[in-house]
């Protein structure tokens, strides 16, 4: 019922603004994914605990579903969107139910005259990576161990300056915490993060992200720190390359500080406008198991390779194929009902954007 009220507010607010601004839009968009997964060796029906996307093995299912109202104007913009499937089964279960699915609601208002500077509260897109849940929008089918395992979305109050020339961004966010909606009981700090994008050509752009806050209780005392780094070259020409890296601190199981970090490179090759193929190389190393708790002796240490081939159908229309492997230090995975140190799976998706 809350998340009812809250979009019919921003609705209304947004329609009656319209009426007085000529040049205000609305725009309506949609989307959804069916995938099919095939994890060799793995009877059951969910796939390793650190994944949240395609997170069903052997079933034809829905990814993410979501239906979307956009306003904007010169002074004024906001985002309404509601979702369904298993990425919301998944990766918002700790929600309240009101909450999980809310894809995004929010709003912003121009605060300057003469530069492009504005505040936007709500539920919003996570400034972190350079990955989404919108499979479509993702150079590869599935996604990276670094975006599974760092924030999807986020709420709070943002900040941000875009320069004249469309090159610099930077923002500053006042959040409810990593990756939360709403604040669980006992953490009653905020935390906080900033962004800052440089374009210095339309083919590269250079980003750095943080984050500076905690995802445990106030009692425990700990300070979660982030870095975000990536490069991303996409230019009209036959390949586009993405090399990123990404470093977290937080306390460990055993209360000492301790660092978590995953490189990634992705290449696409653009082979004409319906047909393109990409690979991934990523690696993850959580030792001290801060994000990913494998209760092994060497915790999460573990690399992944894959190669997608995608086919678009018409220009709103995606199908994607995908092998991937997944090797670890510890035998973190099963297969055929026995610890393995592997996992390796075939995906299929079909995407439509509307």
């Amino acid at each position: 019922m809350k998340y009812k009220i809250i979009l019919c507010l921003l609705a209304i607010a947004c329609i009656g603004h319209a009426q007085n601004d000529s040049s205000s839009v609305i725009n309506y968009f949609g989307y959804a994914e069916i995938y099919y997964n095939y994890d060799i060796g793995n009877k059951s029906h969910e796939r390793p605990s650190f994944l949240y996307n395609y997170k069903r093995n052997n079933e034809v299912t829905l990814n993410l579903a979501y239906a979307k109202a956009a306003y904007t104007s010169r002074k004024l913009r906001a985002n309404l969107a509601l979702m369904t499937g298993t990425y919301v089964q998944y990766n918002l279960s700790a929600e309240p139910a009101w909450a999980q699915n809310v894809f995004e609601s929010n709003i912003g208002v121009k605060i300057s005259k003469q530069n492009n500077i504005w505040i936007d509260a709500g539920i919003m897109p996570s400034h972190i990576g350079f990955e989404s849940a919108v499979g479509a929008d993702c150079w590869t089918l599935s996604r990276s161990m670094l975006a599974e395992n760092s924030p999807y979305f986020e709420s709070g109050i943002k900040l941000s300056y875009t320069s004249e020339n469309q090159k610099f961004y930077v923002s500053a966010l006042l959040l409810n915490g990593w990756q939360r909606i709403q604040r669980p009981d006992g953490i009653r700090r905020p935390s906080f993060g900033t962004q800052i994008t440089y374009k210095p050509s339309t083919s590269l752009t250079l980003n750095y992200s943080t984050f500076i806050g905690s995802d445990k209780p106030d009692e425990v005392n700990a300070l979660r720190t982030y870095h975000n780094f990536y490069a991303m070259y996409d230019a009209p020409s036959k390949m586009d390359l993405i090399v990123g890296i990404d470093i977290g601190s937080d306390k460990s199981i055993t209360g000492q500080y301790k660092i978590w970090y995953s490189p990634l490179i992705i290449g696409r090759y653009n082979i004409n406008d319906k047909n393109k193929i990409a690979a991934r190389l990523e690696y993850f190393n959580d030792k001290s198991q801060i994000i990913v708790n494998t209760s092994t002796p060497q915790g999460f240490q573990t690399s992944s390779a894959s190669v997608n081939y995608d086919l678009c159908i018409t220009s709103q229309v995606l199908w994607r194929t995908e092998m991937k492997i997944f090797s670890s230090k510890d035998k973190i995975f099963t297969s055929s009902d026995s610890p393995s140190n592997g996992n390796y799976a075939a995906t299929m998706s079909l995407s439509i954007k509307l």
